[in-house]
């Protein structure tokens, strides 16, 4: 996966929009004015740090090296996700989508990645 396909596949989501509120090294995707993704950017692997529900956030870190604690965000209920291709891009598509149905306040199922 390289960063213009994770990129363009965030954007895909209704009224998301690119933001660098933390300088020019961080790209942010905001749904409305809140933060669903980050991507530092220049990084490889990539890294796509996402909103999570906290109990699906504990399964896929013990299940998957690559998932951790969000960097520099709420441990609770954000994952830094390495794109090492430990996920499938289905798997991480369907994180996006979740991230960003949390924070859009869209009530979808929970993916099932584990």
């Amino acid at each position: 996966m390289d960063h213009k396909t994770v990129e363009e596949y965030v954007l895909s989501m209704p009224n998301s929009r690119l933001d660098y509120p933390f300088g020019e090294d961080v790209a942010v995707y905001k749904v409305g004015e809140k933060m669903f993704a980050l991507i530092p950017e220049n990084k490889k692997p990539i890294n796509i740090s996402l909103k999570c529900d906290p109990k699906l956030s504990e399964v896929l870190r013990e299940k998957y090296e690559s998932v951790m604690e969000g960097y520099h965000l709420n441990k609770k209920h954000w994952n830094t996700i390495v794109l090492s291709g430990q996920l499938s891009w289905e798997e991480v598509q369907a994180l996006i989508r979740h991230s960003y149905d949390l924070v859009a306040g869209i009530d979808e199922p929970v993916p099932d990645v584990s």
